[in-house]
């Protein structure tokens, strides 16, 4: 019954924590969900059919107007906060100087043009990607919206079970609850999932997402030193955005 209360518990943190959506939380919630990292696809799964649902009218509306319902949908259930890692990331990418000055940006709450522009890109590149998914049939729309989703959460658990955190904070609070053999449940779902529906464009837009992360992890552990709360935020972003557009790239080439 305990291992039952502290999934429920990781979940119902998680989705406290990943979503806007008006779940109530109890004492040892966050704990339980730093520490399972398999919350995070799950709530991948949640988000994503939420988020997906201005889908349903593709064929029937136009499609600038479900690209729209799209974007607004994600955040309104995603909520904008993760935004604020595309930000800082912008920032950071554009300064000069050594991981100690680049980190210091990150945590800078004042906006600069990198942040601007970063942020820019990213919604527009997501609105995009939402005009292509107006495109598709609505069950290849609405699987490459859930698997990109899914895909970017999957994302975010693989860094909390491998990355190094730079410094002290919520990046830290993730790579200390978790462990590299807690990947194993949460990536055994994912392919599971993507093994079922294979070859939707679904499955590659879940890995799409998933391998979306790779490039600002990459540039994190080079020039910061390790992840933060901010590169978790970027990754969720650039993975979905990744993985929508590689959904649509396979249905259209498939």
């Amino acid at each position: 019954m305990a291992v039952t209360d502290r999934w429920i518990g990781a979940v119902r943190g998680a989705l406290g924590f990943l979503t806007r959506l008006p779940i109530g939380h109890r004492d040892g919630d966050w704990d339980a969900f730093r520490a399972t990292p398999a919350a995070f696809p799950i709530v991948g799964l949640v988000a994503g059919a939420l988020a997906a649902i201005p889908l349903l009218a593709a064929g029937t509306l136009a499609a600038p107007t479900v690209a729209l319902g799209y974007l607004l949908s994600v955040y309104a259930v995603t909520g904008i906060h993760h935004l604020d890692g595309i930000a800082d990331l912008g920032d950071a990418l554009v300064v000069h100087g050594d991981a100690e000055r680049r980190r210091e940006v990150l945590k800078d709450t004042t906006t600069g043009v990198g942040a601007l522009l970063a942020v820019a890109i990213t919604v527009a590149a997501l609105a995009l990607g939402g005009l292509g998914l107006a495109s598709l049939p609505v069950r290849a729309a609405v699987g490459v919206a859930i698997g990109a989703e899914v895909g970017t959460k999957l994302g975010m658990a693989a860094m909390a079970c491998f990355g190094r955190a730079a410094s002290d904070g919520m990046g830290k609070r993730f790579t200390d609850g978790a462990t590299a053999g807690s990947f194993l449940v949460p990536a055994a779902l994912a392919l599971a999932a993507a093994a079922v529906v294979w070859p939707h464009p679904g499955a590659v837009a879940l890995c799409g997402a998933v391998s979306g992360i790779g490039l600002p992890w990459y540039w994190a552990n080079r020039y910061l030193g390790g992840i933060n709360g901010d590169i978790f935020g970027a990754v969720n972003e650039i993975g979905r955005v990744a993985g929508v557009h590689l959904g649509v790239i396979a249905w259209t080439l498939l």
